[in-house]
């Protein structure tokens, strides 16, 4: 009875057969399945063609005989390999063919599977045949290399490391997150998912109060926001949120005040105005509730009817400004007095003054003036004392018709101050006082009132 084979070509000889040459054989038979255990071999792949890798029955050498296989050749198209339809092995295969073409190791015959290398795909892969029925299947392990593209599915990595520039593709192999270095990096990014209800988190890691920087190209915008309802920028927890420049270091700010009626605070840096663009493009300065400024000229006052100031109109040159004065005596203490209403948007408080007057004779010695206020509601009595005056001392200038402002006085306290109500002043001059020294009448053109508002309007 003649010897048969496997179809890896292993000699299986019969009994009473090869008398004399058993040893040699039964070495060949030896060898050939070192082959296959952990032989490697080359392979050129035949470029226009199939290359078909056959057995080598009873012989060693048959590539199809070996575990590794290192795919060779330069190729213009792409290619198949196949093996006989009754092999069962398990290959390595290294694909180092060129050219960018696909290569297919397949069975020679039937509809089964095949593993196929893409075009510039040079990994190794670890497959089997399974080598029974009319369909056998060459099968994939899914063996991970560190070249080529290869697809992982349910995979766990622990704590991969990108290389340099490295990226994550999309379906289509174009990159979708690029991976940059920093020499000596100790802060990076974090990404934490999150319970129902709870949106996951991008944050910083690493040094304390380490911020994130998100980097538009050139010119480019940050964008928020989905596109298809308002986009809301907020804070994680009861915090103010503040949008500064600069990392705030040459920045002004605008405060959003996280509380029930929070305010919103803008703050421009330095000497900066804070601006606001109304309906018709016009850019101007915002009105900032505060110290506000209101002009009482003489005119608007009236001589007290005890110890009065007197009213005169000077004509300095015909045709030219003519005076309209309060005229306050050298030597008798005289008052005038005026009321305002000031806005509701008043903060109720104090308030200073500067006297706009013209002196009368040359002398430049010290003139005092003072103001002095008290509030009035609804069903007060107007029948009330005046608070506590504050003065300013102004020295006459020396030259008649000249006009002098006092500097800003100190703060003024008027007695029962409220918004919403009229308030009546008194000014005077301290002529009774011996520090007042200027020896002719001070003659008032005006003064200048200054408040502090803490509204922004009078609604």
């Amino acid at each position: 009875m003649a010897s048969t084979y496997t179809p890896l070509g292993v000699e299986k000889m019969a009994t009473g057969e090869n008398a004399g040459t058993w040893g040699t054989k039964t070495n060949t038979n030896l060898e050939i399945i070192e082959q296959f255990a952990g032989g490697y071999t080359t392979q050129a792949v035949t470029d226009g063609a199939d290359t078909d890798l056959s057995v080598s029955d009873g012989s060693t050498g048959a590539t199809l005989a070996h575990r590794a296989i290192d795919l060779t050749g330069a190729l213009t198209g792409a290619r198949n390999v196949t093996i006989p339809i009754d092999v069962q092995q398990m290959y390595v295969l290294k694909n180092s063919t060129t050219g960018s073409q696909a290569v297919t190791f397949k069975y020679v015959s039937g509809t089964g599977g095949s593993v196929t290398f893409t075009g510039g795909d040079t990994s190794s892969k670890i497959i089997y045949g399974t080598g029974s029925g009319s369909d056998p299947d060459i099968v994939d392990l899914g063996f991970v290399t560190t070249t080529g593209t290869q697809t992982l599915s349910n995979k766990t990595l622990t704590a991969p490391v990108i290389a340099d520039a490295g990226y994550i593709a999309d379906a289509n192999g174009a990159e979708q997150i690029i991976f940059q270095t920093t020499t000596s990096a100790v802060n990076e990014l974090e990404v934490t998912n999150a319970a129902t209800g709870n949106p996951p988190i991008l944050g910083a890691s690493g040094e304390a109060n380490t911020g994130v920087h998100i980097k538009p190209k050139g010119t480019g915008e940050t964008i928020v926001g989905s596109g298809a309802a308002s986009a809301t920028l907020t804070t994680s927890g009861a915090y103010d949120l503040i949008l500064d420049t600069n990392a705030g270091s040459s920045s002004g700010t605008i405060t959003i005040t996280d509380a029930a009626d929070g305010d919103i605070t803008i703050a421009p840096n330095g000497t900066g105005v804070a601006k606001a663009v109304d309906a018709a493009d016009a850019t101007g300065a915002i009105k900032i509730a505060g110290k506000e400024t209101m002009w009482i000229p003489a005119s608007a006052m009236y001589g007290a009817s005890t110890n009065g100031a007197d009213a005169q109109q000077v004509e300095t040159t015909a045709t030219r400004p003519d005076m309209n004065v309060l005229d306050f005596d050298a030597s008798t203490a005289e008052y005038a007095q005026f009321s305002v209403g000031f806005p509701k948007s008043w903060a109720a408080g104090t308030v200073t003054y500067q006297v706009y007057w013209t002196p009368s004779n040359t002398n430049t010695d010290n003139c005092i003036f003072g103001l002095q206020g008290v509030s009035c509601g609804d069903s007060d009595t107007i029948d009330v004392a005046y608070g506590t005056g504050v003065e300013v001392t102004d020295a006459g200038i020396g030259t008649v018709e000249d006009q002098q402002i006092t500097a800003e006085s100190g703060a003024v306290t008027i007695t029962a101050a409220a918004a919403g109500e009229q308030v009546y002043f008194q000014l005077y001059r301290d002529a009774a006082d011996g520090s007042d020294t200027f020896t002719g009448d001070a003659r008032v053109l005006g003064m200048r009132l200054f408040f502090t508002t803490d509204l922004a309007n009078d609604a």
